[in-house]
């Protein structure tokens, strides 16, 4: 088990490190708070993989340094943090949330006999949180049940690593290390898993979010002219095909609000912006894939408004259930 638990830390380390630097090469449409919470996260779980390695080699004895607590009661604030803005309609962040990380006080105060313990009965008051935000989008679900799918599996971890902080008093110092540290390896795993077959899963639920507790903005509007004019723009125009195409430039296209797009087609077509626009591009990228069979696939994935290939291959997945090469071969 501990040479299982080692290959997780340093997945855990080298994951860390990697989606770090891929969120710092990319624009992101977070809050700076929220941004920072998220790499705080990933450092502490980092941290804590890295304090694990030391004890499993026996190079130091971390687990009973004022290092270890410190990480460990930073882990759960983060998360709030950093996930407020994607579960909450109120994505504002209010005075009243420095309480959040008033839990991290205890860290130096209390003895590690109590310290632990208590860190994991706090992280069980998130975890009930994480399950309220997720069940208040019930009527939403049918919008991205697979994502919901992938949630749940690291909602299921996180029930795994509050259960070992609750039995840590049964288990030897040894055995609690190895388990924890392999919870947080499958988590980076689930989550790296997660970003690359849904790489807009967050603006995904943040869009349901809205649309579950926004009110209509949409009594004084000529929905039928507007929906006539989206789908001419989408037909005729094809401005899907365009690689800086958000929320934004399309509302402004339409004389919308952001708010007010985000609304009609949450009611209209029951999805949000994100897969919307995904939706266009892949039935364009299908019927290229046919029409022009000497083109490459990763040509007619550019062409159509896809930034990489990546992207391309992970949204066609998701949409038409097999790779854009076998389609074409499917096709033929």
């Amino acid at each position: 088990m501990q040479l299982i638990a080692l290959i997780f830390i340093g997945f855990s380390i080298g994951s860390a490190t990697l989606l770090m630097v891929g969120n710092s090469l990319q624009p992101v449409a977070t809050q700076r708070i929220a941004q920072a919470a998220g790499c705080l996260l990933l450092i502490g779980l980092a941290g804590l993989q890295f304090l694990h390695l030391g004890i499993l080699l026996k190079q130091f004895d971390a687990f009973h340094s004022p290092l270890y607590p410190a990480m460990l009661y930073g882990i759960a604030p983060s998360f709030y943090f950093y996930s407020r803005q994607i579960l909450l309609a109120d994505s504002l962040y209010q005075q009243r949330d420095l309480y959040h990380a008033a839990p991290i006080i205890f860290s130096l105060i209390l003895p590690q006999s109590i310290a632990v313990p208590v860190a994991f009965l706090i992280g069980s008051g998130y975890l009930l949180w994480l399950a309220q935000s997720v069940y208040a989008l019930r009527e939403q679900r049918q919008r991205f049940r697979l994502e919901l799918m992938a949630l749940a599996t690291l909602f299921a971890i996180a029930i795994g690593v509050v259960l070992l902080g609750f039995i840590w008093p049964l288990l030897s110092e040894h055995d609690f290390i190895v388990a924890y540290s392999i919870l947080i390896g499958m988590a980076f795993f689930a989550a790296t898993l997660t970003l690359l077959r849904f790489p807009t899963i967050t603006a995904d639920v943040s869009e349901a979010v809205q649309a579950a507790y926004a009110e209509s903005t949409l009594k004084h509007i000529d929905k039928a002219a507007v929906l006539a004019k989206l789908d001419r723009l989408m037909r005729q125009d094809k401005l899907y095909t365009l690689e800086t195409l958000n929320l934004p430039l399309l509302a402004e296209q339409l004389d919308l609000s952001q708010h007010q797009l985000s609304e009609l087609i949450n009611t209209q077509f029951q999805q949000g912006f994100s897969r919307y626009i995904r939706e266009q591009r892949i039935q364009e990228a299908k019927r290229l894939l046919l029409a022009e069979p000497h083109a490459s696939v990763l040509a007619i994935g550019l062409s159509v408004g896809f930034s990489t290939q990546s992207n391309f291959y992970a949204a066609f997945r998701d949409i038409v259930g097999m790779a854009p090469g076998q389609y074409r071969k499917n096709h033929a």
